[in-house]
């Protein structure tokens, strides 16, 4: 029987970071950027929990992650709410082509 431990937590969390950062450099659509950090987040809120489990810190862990998770609603709200007044505006989502916010 195998027993799930700290370095499965870890090794899960380095995974999901990893495909985040993935996402953000090689994709273009806006969309797909904030998916990847979204998958960033999460991995942080697995490491949280995982340390506050196995070091034990209490809940100190499952408090962060609860304020991570609010966050990432904030911001995908407001993020999501930026990416459709620029699609509005410059009628794509693709971040190579909106260089036309510096003037």
């Amino acid at each position: 029987m195998v027993q799930v431990g700290l370095t499965h937590f870890l090794v899960i969390s380095a995974i999901l970071f990893s495909l985040g950062i993935f996402g953000i450099v090689t994709r273009k659509n806006a969309v797909m950027v904030l998916m990847g950090l979204e998958l960033i987040l999460n991995s942080a809120n697995i490491n949280f929990v995982a340390f506050s489990r196995y070091g034990n810190f209490g809940l100190n862990g499952q408090v962060v992650a609860l304020f991570v998770i609010v966050l990432a609603a904030a911001e995908a709200a407001i993020a999501l709410a930026i990416v459709l007044n620029i699609y509005k505006t410059f009628a794509t989502v693709n971040v190579d082509e909106i260089d036309k916010l510096k003037e």
